[in-house]
């Protein structure tokens, strides 16, 4: 018998939704200064890559590294994705409030770093600082949503969450543009140190926890901790750098991913033997956690699809500006927040699993749409496209992290929460991966096959000439934009086959009706 039908303390989705439930507030009704802390905090790690993207030229003129810069967001990412489960299982021991003070702190101080850089590699460097903290407002800040409210008022604060995100990705370019055009790119890195203070006063002064027992608080696994973060790191530093700093079948790409193997072993056998392991077996034994935590592994990698190719595709193929070209992206931000909040209205009727799943459904059929875009499609076609998927997967996402984070105890909430956005940064970074070979595997065939020269002999060579194509003969020129098209469309065909795939996963693996576990239970350890 599996874990949730072992605890006899949860019922159906219905009857939670009605109770309060034990806040982070000790019980009190949470204060709006509070939430606004938490959407400060969010907005912190919510604004960093959109608003560094946009500073990238005057940050390598200034301090040079063109070859490296990618690792400005590559480690960020790393750093946040691999330092996840760490801060879940530390909220669940410690509390949420430590936790998030000490990641606030470590990002304020890494922006403060960034901002004395005095080379790349230094920026680097105190970039993973940032993600250091990063980890901890992502994971910390979204399990506090749900502490903070019961079932009914969940999608209500998760919605704000999103409405962050939305504003961040519009708002960040145009913030980070400015700086770079009127002051010095330093800036973008210190407007953080009084937004973060602000956060850090408003959390220590509004943020009350309940008083835990310290007979609650096992030993910490720090050993399974630096063992989940080298595998981590070292996996993700293999597919970051695979088939762009060496080829995939070389024996860099295989030693990085023979090596993440063995640490993945290293790392089961640890968590097997400790206490309190930092990523405990029962995330995976669970069904509800399990399916949930695949179905948005499969959504962080269909993500790279809209986030990372539709800005190329519009500057590309349709030849639009950056500007331009990021507006058509950051239209599915705006119908996502909106769908999340609408989502609560669906899921009370038909359960988290099925309103997911049409979610799923329909993002399926949106992404496959893109790919009958005509050639060349007009601006208003694509940002259509991507108005309905970010209403689509904002039916998808929201009741699946509101339904997964209702079937565990306060005790469990922060390692849950932790997994979901681990799997789903995972499946992020697979997807940047296995999204760029299938998009230089095509371009590269149609450039092998091309019937007229004068085009690039390399693909290194093909955003040089497609930032200029007035210097390429004109039917080059749009071979080489019908080649990019070509590539945008085979990558949404994956995109699509990722949500077919997250939706099998919810119908074959989720159970009807998740387990959720009574409010007024939610104190209590659950069975592991």
């Amino acid at each position: 018998m599996g874990a949730e039908e072992s605890t006899g303390e949860r019922t159906g989705e219905a009857a939670a939704s009605g109770s309060g439930a034990a806040s982070a507030t000790g019980g009190r009704t949470p204060r709006t200064a509070l939430v606004t802390a938490l959407m400060l905090a969010m907005a912190l790690a919510a604004l960093d890559s959109s608003i560094v993207s946009t500073a990238v030229p005057q940050i390598v003129g200034d301090l040079g590294g063109f070859s490296v810069f990618s690792w400005l967001f590559a480690g960020y990412l790393l750093a946040v994705t691999v330092t996840l489960p760490v801060y879940g299982k530390l909220s669940d021991t410690f509390g949420r409030k430590p936790v998030l003070l000490f990641g606030t702190a470590l990002f304020v101080v890494g922006s403060l770093l960034c901002a004395l850089a005095w080379n790349m590699a230094a920026l680097i460097a105190f970039r993973l600082v940032q993600g250091l903290g990063g980890g901890a407002l992502q994971g910390t800040v979204q399990t506090l949503a749900a502490d903070l409210y019961p079932l009914k008022d969940r999608p209500r604060i998760q919605a704000r969450m999103s409405s962050v995100w939305a504003a961040s990705a519009v708002a960040g370019p145009a913030l980070g543009g400015l700086i770079a055009s009127y002051a010095d790119w330093r800036w973008i890195f210190l407007i953080n140190l009084p937004l973060g203070g602000l956060a850090l006063w408003m959390l220590a002064r509004h943020l009350v926890e309940p008083v835990r027992s310290p007979g609650r608080r096992g030993p910490v696994d720090w050993a399974g901790a630096l063992a989940v973060f080298a595998c981590g790191a070292l996996l993700l530093f293999a597919l970051v750098q695979g088939g762009v700093a060496w080829p995939w079948l070389s024996a860099p790409s295989l030693g990085l991913l023979g090596a993440s193997a063995v640490l993945a072993t290293l790392v089961v056998r640890i968590e097997r033997r400790a206490a309190e392991p930092i990523i405990p077996g029962w995330v995976w034994r669970r069904r509800t956690i399990a399916a949930v935590n695949l179905a948005l592994g499969a959504l962080g990698l269909l993500m790279v699809a809209p986030l990372v190719f539709v800005p190329t595709y519009a500057q590309s193929v349709l030849g639009l500006g950056p500007v331009s070209a990021g507006l058509v992206m950051s239209a599915m931000t705006l119908t996502w927040p909106a769908s999340a909040a609408f989502s609560q209205h669906v899921y009370r009727r038909i359960g988290f699993r099925n309103s997911a799943a049409v979610g799923i459904s329909l993002a399926a059929a949106i992404l496959f749409a893109f790919t009958l875009l005509p050639y060349p499609a007009r601006p208003w076609q694509p940002t259509l496209v991507m108005l309905l998927l970010g209403a689509a997967l904002g039916l998808f996402q929201l009741p699946l992290i509101v339904g997964v984070q209702s079937t565990v105890g306060w005790s469990e909430r922060g390692t849950t929460t932790a997994s979901v956005l681990f799997c789903r940064q995972v499946g992020q970074s697979l997807g940047a991966a296995l999204f760029g070979a299938v998009a230089n595997a095509t371009i590269a065939a149609r450039l092998a096959h091309a019937p007229m020269s004068g085009l690039p002999d390399h693909l290194d060579d093909v955003s040089k000439a497609l930032d200029r194509p007035q210097l390429l003969p004109t039917a080059a020129a749009d071979y080489l934009r019908a080649s990019v098209a070509a590539a945008v469309d085979h990558i949404f065909l994956g995109a699509t086959a990722a949500a077919v795939a997250a939706l099998l996963v919810l119908l074959l693996m989720a159970p009807r009706r998740f387990p959720i576990l009574e409010e007024h239970q939610e104190g209590r350890h659950a069975d592991t």
